[in-house]
């Protein structure tokens, strides 16, 4: 197996912004084929492994959008919305 096919980036410490160019990138090669087999199950691999990690940022990010909207006023005791200085 090449290094080129499987990676070298441990995924789980990438950025979503990362895992989802090189998710982008593993999709291309194997949809251009031209390569082995063993690389293209080792890209298939890396590919859901990416895409995995995307979901876990996506997740992660949901969790806060819906804590944010269940924490009522924010941490200066402001409604949510309201602006200090402004009625």
């Amino acid at each position: 197996m090449s290094t080129e096919a499987t990676g070298t980036v441990d995924v789980a410490e990438l950025s979503y912004e990362q895992a989802r160019e090189e998710l982008i990138a593993v999709v291309g090669k194997l949809e251009t084929g031209g390569i082995t087999l063993e690389d293209s199950l080792a890209l298939w691999e890396r590919g859901e492994a990416l895409a995995q990690r995307c979901e876990q940022w996506l997740e992660g990010a949901r969790k806060r959008l819906d804590a944010a909207r269940t924490a009522g006023p924010d941490e200066d005791g402001e409604e949510e919305g309201g602006a200090p200085g402004r009625d």
